[in-house]
């Protein structure tokens, strides 16, 4: 049952209304209750049947403003690059050590980036890594020769994200505390990549519906014709 300060937030939007993009960026703000620095969110439905491997939407985008989230990223790798990965700003370095932990039920980091040379080690992992949606993948740059870069960019806010099985993509954009206009810019370049994801065996409509909320906030639903490049 929702709650009294949830029924005060959902009051102050309008449920069958389409948002233009800055209206629904301040609304998320405005609707926000939590104590704490909430994330903004979008939820987009795809126009795309995931059960079709040319349908399967995944990439990465690189947020203008970052996420707001301090992202906490192992990088596994031979010692030759774990000094550059240790520069770079990751926060866990190593191999071996790590496996270990990892097949013992470690996966306290938000993203794990390997070299290719170990990928037949890290391999191993992906019953305790792929359902966390932590194993390395190059389609998102997390299984690379560069690990420096590539930490460098997941601390800059890049962000991985892939359609799930109803067709929906949710990610974060963001920190209620972010203004307005930063909320809009990092919207705005997310929906613009999936636009540039689109599959080509993808027919009708690509964005059937866009949502844009915080964490335990309400829905508001949003104009996609008001966004910039889409």
């Amino acid at each position: 049952m929702a709650g009294k300060k949830y029924k005060e937030a959902a009051a102050k939007i309008d449920s069958e209304k389409a948002y233009d993009l800055k209206e629904a960026c301040a609304l998320a703000k405005e609707t926000s209750f939590t104590k704490f620095d909430s994330s903004v969110e979008v939820h987009v439905r795809l126009g795309v049947d995931p059960r079709q491997a040319d349908q399967m939407v995944r990439g990465v985008a690189t947020l203008p403003h970052g996420t707001g989230k301090e992202v906490t990223v192992l990088v596994l790798t031979g010692p030759d690059k774990e000094e550059a990965a240790r520069e770079a700003g990751a926060d866990h370095v190593g191999l071996d050590e790590y496996i270990q932990k990892i097949q013992g039920g470690w996966t306290d980091v938000d993203v794990v980036i390997c070299s290719p040379d170990v990928m037949p080690k890290v391999g191993r992992l992906g019953r305790v890594l792929g359902p966390r949606g932590l194993m390395p993948n190059p389609k998102s740059g997390t299984v690379t020769p560069d690990v420096a870069k590539a930490v460098k960019e997941v601390k800059a806010g890049k962000i991985d994200f892939r359609v799930d099985k109803t067709g929906i993509v949710h990610t974060a954009v963001g920190k209620v505390s972010f203004s307005v206009d930063q909320i809009i810019d990092n919207t705005t370049d997310l929906l613009q990549t999936l636009l540039r994801l689109k599959p080509s065996s993808s027919k009708g409509t690509y964005f059937k519906s866009i949502v844009v909320t915080t964490t335990m906030g309400p829905g508001i639903k949003l104009d996609k014709a008001t966004v910039p490049g889409i």
